[in-house]
């Protein structure tokens, strides 16, 4: 197969013509990284070598435009991926440079959204494990995040109670309110144990 033309398209892309009929786009490192020039002949693998150097590139520039925005998990980076490069191959090695780079990190990812998720929105352990779980992080790296959190849980529960649902607790024999109480804050993730001993002790600290 010939490169019967090539020339400029736009910016660094180049167009390559073979046998005067097909058209490939290719960036300047991948003419330069394989010396392409006019009249080279290539054999049908080279050509391949080509494409997937080609389609790696532009796949692994796509993941750094959208690292420029935020943090993804291996998983996250993987799907976006594979939804605009079908080849589970090309996607796979993008990810394994991107984590050798350091780019990809599930540890780091996991420590900066259990940050978020149990300092700044106050979530439980359930709530904060499923959301960190739900971007394709394994569930022991999920765990060790959270670890250190152990003890702000119970803080972050009581805090909770007395600013945001104080004013529904004010009779401990109104089970319609203390219900609808006790019900928001399973949905925050905490235990059924943990809701019931706070909202008790809560109502034992203002009756004193």
């Amino acid at each position: 197969m010939e490169i019967t033309a090539l020339q400029r398209y736009k910016g660094s892309t180049f167009e390559a013509e073979l046998d005067n009929e097909r058209k490939i786009y290719l960036h300047s490192d991948i003419i330069a990284d394989f010396g392409l020039r006019t009249g080279m002949v290539l054999e049908r693998d080279e050509l391949r070598k080509i494409i997937y150097a080609s389609n790696f590139r532009r796949a692994y520039q796509r993941a750094l435009y959208l690292l420029d925005y935020r943090d993804y998990s291996a998983k996250e980076m993987y799907d976006k991926l594979t939804d605009t490069y079908k080849s589970e191959k090309l996607c796979s090695a993008v990810l394994e440079k991107l984590k050798n780079a350091g780019l990809i990190d599930d540890i780091r990812y996991a420590e900066n959204m259990a940050r978020k998720l149990v300092v700044s929105k106050k979530f439980g352990r359930r709530r904060a494990m499923r959301e960190i779980t739900l971007k394709g992080v394994d569930r022991f790296t999920a765990e060790d995040a959270l670890a250190e959190y152990e003890s702000v849980f119970a803080e972050n529960l009581s805090e909770l109670i007395e600013k945001k649902y104080s004013r529904y607790l004010t009779d401990p024999d109104d089970r319609k309110n203390t219900e609808k109480v006790k019900s928001a804050l399973v949905r925050y993730g905490y235990s059924f144990d943990e809701i019931n001993r706070t909202v008790k002790e809560f109502f034992e600290n203002i009756n004193e």
